[in-house]
C-alpha cells in the first residue's frame, strides 16, 4: 500500500512544483526589459535626439553637425554598445529579440560614423550611403520594438516606460 501511495504522490507533487516553476521568459522579459535595457534605452533616446537636433529640418551647418556627432551623438552611441553587449539574458526567445536591436544598433553607429566622415570627406555620396542605413536602422529597431511587445503580451509582462 505504502508503495502505491508513493508511486501516486510523488509524481503528483513533481507536476505541482512544475506548475508553480514559473514561467521562465515571463521573468527573463521583466528583468531584460524593466532592469538590464533602462541604461541602453536612456543611452539611445540621448543619441537619437542629439542627431535629430541637427540633422533634417534642424541642419545648421556641417561644423555644427560634426560637433555634435563627435562631442555628443557617437560617443553616447559608443557607450550603449557596450552597454547592449553586456546585457544578462537567459532564454532564446529574449535573446533572439535582444540580437535584432544589436543588428539595429550596430548599423545605425556605423551610419553616424559614416556621416562624420562624410563631412570631413566632403563626400554626398557617403550621406546617402549613411541615410539608407540610418533608414535600414530604423526598420530593424522597429522590428525590435515589435516583437518585444508581442512577447510581452503573450507572457503578461508589462514594460515599464
Amino acid at each position: 500500500m505504502k508503495k502505491a501511495l508513493i508511486s501516486i504522490v510523488f509524481p503528483m507533487i513533481f507536476l505541482l512544483a512544475g506548475c508553480f516553476a514559473g514561467d521562465p521568459v515571463k521573468d527573463d522579459l521583466l528583468n531584460y526589459a524593466n532592469k538590464e535595457m533602462k541604461q541602453a534605452v536612456k543611452l539611445e533616446a540621448a543619441a537619437v535626439s542629439a542627431y535629430e537636433g541637427i540633422s533634417g529640418a534642424n541642419f545648421k551647418d556641417d561644423q555644427t553637425m560634426y560637433d555634435a556627432l563627435t562631442k555628443e551623438v557617437i560617443p553616447n552611441y559608443k557607450k550603449l554598445i557596450r552597454e547592449i553587449n553586456s546585457v544578462s539574458i537567459k532564454t532564446d526567445e529574449v535573446k533572439a529579440i535582444h540580437e535584432i536591436f544589436i543588428k539595429g544598433a550596430d548599423i545605425q553607429f556605423k551610419a553616424l560614423e559614416k556621416v562624420k566622415q562624410a563631412i570631413e570627406d566632403q563626400d554626398s555620396a557617403l550621406i546617402e550611403e549613411a541615410n539608407d542605413m540610418l533608414a535600414d536602422a530604423e526598420k530593424l529597431l522597429l522590428d525590435y520594438k515589435n516583437k518585444l511587445y508581442k512577447l510581452a503580451k503573450e507572457h503578461d509582462v508589462k514594460i515599464e516606460k
